[in-house]
């Protein structure tokens, strides 16, 4: 295979071009981009904007903005590309600030859930971990699993059994996919110990019909506190194993429990026992339609809400969500705009930080601002309650969902959005 660098000077590998690109866009992760960065040298500013970074745990705003990071403690070893934050792509919607890129998890048709119905094994569970050492220290759990069903595991070995895996659990060996998922159609639990995060596989068995147990985190998993996410460019703070399993999909196909706890943990395994219908391989993202109209100009009081909204009648430029699907809201201090729109059951939109990051919107929301000062500061746009300052957001690149301060409170752009779909608003179809 020829691999040629764009732009990179005469003797290093490849020549300029000089004409029109042949594609529209350069899907990497970060460790392309430090070879092409190495390779291309100053060229790749060029063609920056044509990058895509496949993220797999998401890159804030205050890791990405070089200046910033270094300059107030956010430099890892990751981040500090200076790129627009949208330009990171993430299969789980970790932050706003970047690009949910999405998954794929498979849609049976009727024929294949009356199928799955009628060979559902009652007693059934798979362990979430091909690895040996993600079985170590779990034996009370699977213990207390094992009162209950039959346990079934994926543990890759050569030559002799793993002792981590305890002898009443069957152990089929890492399987080919087809064969996982044929094992999956008839578990009726599938279970995971905290480790991977955020992997596929717990979609993949929701998808087929099984429960998806996971541990909670507390206090949650971080940069701050846990060696896995330390230097990584985030400050997300992981609540259970599958975040976005446990926020938009949630009982009764996914259940978060406190595996310190084997009393909570064995009622839940009763529970899942006893209810028959948690493994219909149904649909769990029943589709919700709906929109709000809005009156008065421009930003203005949402009926029966305490949220704020753009009039419809109000002049904007061209945008994308539609500016229907704002919701403006303030955080709470010490509160991430990620937080707060998921309290109101909504997520914070990065692309309406232009629309308000302004004084009307701080007047509308009725903040008392002694003084208003544009900065550069990831929190803002934000407020002080104790001291009614304001500032508004300097540098576009550090807008950020993510962001959260205890001396702040943020203003906050959400969105709605559709159950299943939260990449879409309700009213972008």
């Amino acid at each position: 295979m020829e691999v040629r660098f764009l732009g990179v000077p005469p003797g290093r590998g490849s020549c300029p071009l000089t004409g029109p690109l042949p594609f529209d866009l350069i899907y990497t992760d970060y460790h392309g981009l430090q070879q092409m960065k190495q390779h291309m040298g100053l060229s790749l500013k060029k063609h920056k904007c044509r990058i895509r970074v496949i993220d797999t745990f998401g890159t804030e705003p205050a890791y990405n903005h070089e200046e910033y990071a270094t300059l107030h403690g956010y430099r890892t070893n990751w981040g500090y590309w200076n790129l627009n934050a949208r330009q990171y792509m993430t299969m789980f919607p970790h932050t706003p600030d970047n690009s949910f890129m999405g998954f794929v998890s498979e849609e049976l048709n009727n024929t294949e859930k009356r199928s799955i119905q009628l060979n559902k094994v009652r007693n059934m569970a798979v362990v979430y971990g091909k690895e040996a050492s993600m079985w170590k220290g779990k034996e009370r759990f699977l213990q207390i699993l094992h009162r209950y069903m039959e346990v079934h595991g994926t543990v890759y070995y050569e030559t002799q059994r793993p002792p981590e895996v305890p002898a009443f659990v069957k152990n089929h060996g890492l399987l080919p996919q087809h064969e996982l998922q044929t094992l999956l159609r008839k578990a009726k639990l599938f279970i995971g110990f905290g480790f991977p995060y955020e992997g596929p596989a717990p979609l993949e068995a929701i998808a087929n019909g099984c429960v998806f147990l996971q541990p909670s985190f507390r206090p949650p998993h971080s940069s701050l506190n846990h060696e896995f996410f330390r230097g990584k460019p985030t400050s997300r703070e992981v609540s259970s194993q599958h975040p976005y399993a446990e926020q938009y999909i949630g009982p009764p196909h996914v259940m978060t429990v406190d595996f310190n706890n084997s009393d909570e943990f064995e009622s839940t395994v009763r529970e899942i026992m006893r209810t028959q219908d948690f493994c219909n391989p149904e649909d769990p993202f029943p589709p919700t339609n709906g929109s709000q109209a809005w009156q008065g100009n421009p930003f203005v009081r949402l009926p029966n809400a305490t949220l704020l909204g753009w009039a419809p009648n109000a002049s904007a430029p061209p945008s994308w969500p539609p500016l229907s699907a704002l919701r403006l809201l303030v955080s709470a201090e010490g509160q991430s705009c990620v937080e707060a729109c998921s309290r109101a059951a909504l997520v914070c939109e990065p692309a309406f930080f232009r629309f308000i990051n302004n004084k009307e919107a701080l007047v509308r929301l009725e903040v008392q601002c002694e003084a208003v000062e544009s900065e550069v500061n990831h929190i803002f746009p934000a407020f002080s309650v104790q001291r009614r300052e304001c500032g508004l957001q300097k540098e576009p690149l550090l807008f950020s969902c993510a962001g959260h301060s205890p001396k702040y409170r943020r203003v906050c752009p959400c969105r709605d959005f559709r159950r299943g779909q939260v990449a879409l608003c309700r009213d972008c179809l």
